[in-house]
């Protein structure tokens, strides 16, 4: 990026001798919604919270627009209240003793803004978030769709520079959340939005997300966009954290231009075709691994031009509406496969399964 809103240079934290944030850099533009996506202690919280100003790092330098808002080794640490950033966490943190429009006003009245303009800021707040109407509510009268909104209306009322949200769907049912997701997509592009979001829910992070940066162990496993990272994953952790892969062992039988055959270990006579990778030392009768989206796979009498054919019998068929999703056992590998909601494989058929023929990846073992 040639000018970065924010940066991290080199953030680490350790809680004694525990590593929570490893040599963490990453930089963000302005306008820019960038997820922190990982497992459960891989750091993106504390990494999150570092960049609020609620845990000093160990070591690195974070910076909003050019000014330095904390630096170890020079000594330089803004508290949170100097930082112009607003944040939601993931339980909300409603006061109950307040009403809807007390809770949103707060960092107004900390703030010592006249009241008249708190309140028509209050009002415009609620509007935006859809809570028009709720101010006098009290808040423990309030859903959990609508304690969310009020967070996000109390992080949004000052206008801060940067907006930080901690998992704050991760509370809500199926339904509401995917509702919530929508509209903090939307809210994030009217509003031209910087945002630094954290959550371990894959969905979430490849629907809002402008840019994903993948953590694993404190440590930052790949950055890019939401597809490059969904169709291009640079590490098989990435690979297997970021939605379903059907992987494979195989053997290669040969190698043309711009091509690989690679014959499987679990699919006697099996021979897919695969694109070549750069960067990788390749040669005939190496071992290796493919791996496929099962959406990418098809029955073999529906597939138009592929990289080859998987022999298997259907082991289950879960109906999921939208489509039926089949567990087949193929050799000793068992696989996903994604189908149309009207196919008619039942347990215990043997099917046969195209795969598309740009969708295989090549791994070294």
């Amino acid at each position: 990026m040639s000018q970065a809103f924010v940066r991290l240079d080199r953030l680490s934290k350790s809680f004694g001798p525990v590593v929570a944030v490893d040599d963490l850099s990453l930089e963000l533009a302005r306008g820019e919604a960038l997820t922190l996506l990982g497992p459960s202690g891989c750091g993106k919280t504390t990494t999150l919270r570092m960049v609020a100003g609620l845990e000093t790092p160990s070591s690195g330098a974070i910076s909003f627009d050019g000014q330095t808002v904390v630096s170890v080794a020079d000594g330089v640490n803004l508290p949170p209240e100097r930082r112009n950033i607003g944040m939601v966490f993931q339980s909300y943190a409603i006061w109950p003793h307040m009403t809807v429009a007390q809770n949103v006003a707060f960092p107004l009245k900390v703030r010592h803004v006249d009241g008249a303009a708190i309140r028509e800021r209050v009002r415009a707040a609620l509007a935006m978030t859809g809570l028009a109407g709720l101010d006098d509510r009290p808040a423990t009268r309030l859903s959990g769709g609508q304690q969310q909104r009020v967070a996000l209306a109390r992080a949004l009322i000052h206008e801060p520079a940067l907006l930080l949200l901690d998992e704050p769907l991760s509370n809500l049912d199926v339904k509401l959340r995917e509702q919530m997701r929508l509209e903090l997509k939307l809210l994030q592009v009217r509003l031209g939005l910087t945002l630094i979001y954290v959550t371990h829910d894959q969905s979430e992070a490849l629907s809002l997300s402008d840019r994903i940066a993948v953590l694993n162990r404190g440590r930052v496993e790949q950055v890019g966009s939401p597809r490059a990272l969904y169709e291009r994953p640079e590490t098989p952790f990435v690979r297997d954290f970021l939605g379903k892969s059907v992987t494979l062992p195989g053997r290669i039988k040969g190698i043309a231009t711009g091509r690989v055959a690679v014959e499987l270990a679990c699919d006697a006579g099996a021979v897919i075709d695969c694109p070549l990778p750069a960067g990788l030392d390749l040669s005939a009768g190496r071992e290796v691994e493919i791996s496929v989206r099962p959406e990418a796979l098809c029955l073999a009498g529906n597939a138009n031009g592929h990289a080859g054919t998987l022999h298997g019998v259907v082991e289950a068929v879960l109906y999921q509406g939208e489509r039926s999703e089949c567990e087949v056992k193929i050799g000793g590998a068992a696989i996903s496969v994604y189908l149309p909601p009207d196919t008619r494989a039942a347990r215990g058929d043997r099917i046969a399964i195209a795969i598309a023929r740009d969708a295989p990846r090549l791994w070294a073992k």
